[in-house]
């Protein structure tokens, strides 16, 4: 396998375990996946880094979280690279309350000298359906 494969594939392996941590509420696996520096961008929002990202996941501790991915393209440049995914998250309270969102995402990834990946910057169109 050349690298390049080896890369789509790791991160692919990354929204993967991202989707599995959020399931389960591991929020500590899901900041693990963030560069320290990342930037997200949601509708109606100002841009945030990861410690309000982290703010905002750990206020929702009573919540649980279903979701599919469905990649539509990774192209990677070296230590970069760029995903285009739909994606689909069913939250649900724990009084039985569920909030369906979807949509697209445009992500920009960064290799660590490690060599593992991690979301540096984040464009998040999903609305509610």
């Amino acid at each position: 396998m050349n690298e390049t494969m080896d890369d789509d594939c790791a991160i692919r392996e990354l929204v993967s375990t991202w989707m599995s941590a959020s399931k389960s509420g591991d929020l500590s696996t899901v900041l693990g996946l963030i560069a320290d520096d990342a930037i997200f961008m949601v509708p109606g929002r100002a841009p945030f880094g990861k410690d309000a990202f982290a703010a905002a996941s750990q206020g929702q501790s009573n919540i649980q979280v279903e979701g599919s991915s469905d990649i539509q393209e990774i192209k990677v440049l070296g230590d970069w690279a760029f995903m285009r995914n739909h994606i689909t998250v069913t939250i649900t309270t724990s009084d039985g309350q569920s909030n369906r969102r979807s949509g697209y995402t445009l992500t920009i990834l960064r290799k660590l000298p490690s060599g593992k990946w991690v979301l540096f910057r984040d464009a998040n169109l999903m609305t509610a359906m």
